[in-house]
């Protein structure tokens, strides 16, 4: 079984709720856990808020392209945008002793996923990979 759906949202964070709609009720009809899917959910929203902030400097007019992938072992989201290059291989998150808002998604998205991977391939943009490895039922 594979299932896959593709959506593509402008860069404005008033479309997170539907990314986060979306996330939750492609884990829903998958059958995930839901505290998992909480964290899921968090973890996409940190990633797509990133997105806006970092990537498109807040750019309103640009788009984030998110697929979901479901098959039996594994729940695949894929996050794509055309923006600033992400220096990926200094991201880290702010140490949790730091008690201030922000600077937490590094930790959230390792938290909610097994893969945390940026597509060092994709010329322009970014490209980031999210994988939550299924229990068996």
């Amino acid at each position: 079984m594979k299932n896959s759906i593709i959506i593509s949202v402008p860069s404005h964070p008033k479309y997170l709720c539907m990314v986060r709609d979306v996330t939750v009720r492609m884990g829903e009809l998958n059958g995930i856990d839901g505290s998992a899917i909480d964290y899921i959910k968090l973890a996409v929203d940190e990633a797509c808020s990133n997105v806006i902030k970092h990537a498109y400097k807040r750019d309103t007019d640009k788009k984030i392209v998110i697929k979901y992938t479901i098959t039996d072992r594994a729940f695949e989201i894929i996050i794509e945008d055309s923006g600033i290059k992400a220096k990926h291989r200094s991201l880290k998150g702010r140490d949790l002793d730091d008690v201030r808002p922000g600077g937490l998604g590094i930790h959230l998205i390792k938290r909610a996923f097994d893969v945390f991977e940026f597509d060092e391939k994709k010329k322009k943009g970014n490209r980031l990979k999210l994988i939550k490895y299924l229990k068996e039922k």
